[in-house]
């Protein structure tokens, strides 16, 4: 079996989406999912790319994906990379497939100066966090994720004053 890891293309976008609604019905989030492709197509692929994505590959045929964005730690004085999403897809598991785009997103940030890789797992996903243990990372447990959305982000927003000076 030959695995492979490269960077997502803009023909890559169907790939991609479908890749998230696969993530987001295993994460039992399907519902959550509202994002109009064109624009999901601007961010990663246009003038100003918002985020990255590998594509993994098992015999040339696409089976999971990683997708990240670099982050900036302030005690550090470096930037980092925040993975947002890592999936394989069922029938691949167990061929090393999470584990290359991992490495390979270390080797990235090795490369790109980064003080870390970093992200968030959902604490019921004890397949992941074993994983994830295994490859060395450890807990953030005196760290709570917090997050303003929907109508508090566009009221929170609404609050900001701007001088016209």
């Amino acid at each position: 079996m030959t695995l492979s890891i490269r960077p997502a293309e803009p023909a890559d976008l169907p790939l991609i989406a479908d890749l998230i609604r696969a993530l987001a019905a295993y994460e039992k989030l399907a519902g959550e999912v509202r994002f109009d492709p064109a624009v999901l197509g601007e961010k990663l692929f246009g003038v100003r790319p918002y985020a990255e994505v590998l594509i993994g590959e098992l015999d040339n045929t696409p089976q999971g994906f990683a997708l990240f964005f670099h982050n900036f730690s302030t005690f550090e004085g470096r930037p980092g990379i925040y993975l947002e999403d890592l999936f394989v897809q069922p029938a691949a598991r167990g061929a090393g497939l999470g584990k290359a785009l991992l490495a390979h997103l270390a080797a990235l940030a090795v490369e790109r100066g980064c003080a870390r890789l970093e992200w968030a797992v959902l604490d019921w996903n004890e397949p992941a966090i074993g994983f994830y243990k295994r490859l060395g990372a450890r807990w953030m447990d005196e760290w709570t994720v917090m997050r303003v959305d929907g109508s508090a982000l566009a009221q929170l927003g609404a609050e900001a004053r701007f001088s016209a000076d």
